[in-house]
């Protein structure tokens, strides 16, 4: 279910799509990935295997749908603020039996920026993608994470 879900749904979604946005002179197509696809997950090896699957699938799609003028890339978006990585920080500590606290400073000692990214960070790195600004850039993974320098 995991590799149906994030990875071939792109598969899918950009083979209905890339006629379309080849027959309009071209365009942007922006995957989504995860630090998951750069630094691997233990424990989470279908995640990781199917993120690690979305750069190598926004690699060859760039390579080939180029000369119509078409980019393709790949978001790596990192721990995002927000409700879902507080559950994530707290299951985590309650099974290493320590505070909450504790935990996420864990998780934020691996950022060399000591922060968390916001889904306001991922949209305008999508829209620099999207826009004449990111025109030149294609087949690339680009990680918006505040460097993650490893898994906890």
């Amino acid at each position: 279910r995991c590799i149906a879900v994030d990875l071939n749904s792109m598969l899918y979604c950009t083979r209905l799509a890339m006629p379309l946005i080849k027959a309009a002179g071209g365009g942007s197509i922006i995957n989504l990935s995860s630090v998951a696809g750069r630094l691997g997950f233990p424990m989470r090896t279908p995640y990781a295997a199917a993120k690690w699957a979305v750069v190598g699938l926004t690699k060859s799609l760039a390579i080939e749908a180029g000369p119509d003028g078409v980019r393709v890339n790949c978001l790596q978006p990192g721990n995002v603020e927000g409700e879902r990585i507080n559950r994530v920080i707290d299951a985590k500590a309650q099974a290493l039996g320590i505070p909450f606290e504790a935990q996420k400073q864990k998780l934020l000692d691996s950022v060399s920026l000591r922060t968390f990214v916001t889904a306001e960070d991922i949209a305008n790195m999508a829209l620099f993608l999207a826009t004449d600004a990111g025109k030149h850039i294609s087949g690339q993974a680009l990680s918006i994470c505040g460097d993650i320098t490893r898994t906890v």
